[in-house]
């Protein structure tokens, strides 16, 4: 399922490529504020990095679309009782987690006036790598994806492209058991820049 998602993202941003009005692309890194929501984990956000690049496919004079390849970084921080919760973890190698998701926003894009561009729209999260002593293996206690919807805003200031978004997670990512939901909220800001 998520190979499909994966091609039908592809195909349409070629598909809308190929009647655009305007084509850019660049690189583009910054910091997220993230947290893991659910029974046992922190409220605080933990600071996390995301680095990737970005097509901006212009669909007229206000609207476009803003296709992403991203490593996204979310720290978890949890609470005291934690271990009390999930008896089945390994209480020696226990962590908080790190999930490290290769990211593919699919952001609508509506440029009020050419400075500012205003964004929204679904974000998918593939697992590929966690930190492996929250259980002993890892895997075992995050499923593989995660799907989020962004809304943010960035200012065009020349080529460079500077940016904050708000993140939720729609779907749960605990794959203990299904006793607990657990979702990612967050915002990212950062900077990139368009060739």
């Amino acid at each position: 399922m998520k190979r499909y998602s994966i091609l039908l993202l592809v195909a349409l941003v070629i598909t809308s490529a190929s009647f655009a009005q305007s084509f850019k692309f660049g690189p583009k890194l910054g910091a997220n504020l993230g947290k893991i929501e659910g029974k046992g984990f922190s409220d605080a956000y933990t600071l996390g990095y995301h680095v990737g690049g970005f097509t901006e496919i212009g669909l007229g004079k206000k609207f476009g679309i803003q296709a992403e390849v991203l490593f996204n970084q979310i720290n978890g921080d949890t609470v005291s009782g934690f271990k009390a919760i999930y008896q089945n973890i390994d209480q020696q190698n226990f962590s908080d987690p790190q999930l490290n998701y290769l990211s593919i926003p699919l952001l609508l894009t509506f440029k009020p006036v050419k400075i500012l561009t205003l964004q929204l729209g679904p974000q998918f999260g593939i697992l590929m790598d966690n930190n492996k002593n929250l259980i002993q293996n890892g895997k075992d206690a995050f499923k593989k994806g995660n799907l989020s919807m962004l809304a943010g805003a960035q200012l065009n200031i020349l080529r460079v492209r500077v940016y904050g978004r708000y993140a939720v997670g729609l779907n749960n990512i605990n794959d203990i058991d299904d006793q607990q939901k657990w979702t990612t909220t967050g915002f990212q800001l950062g900077v990139g820049f368009a060739f």
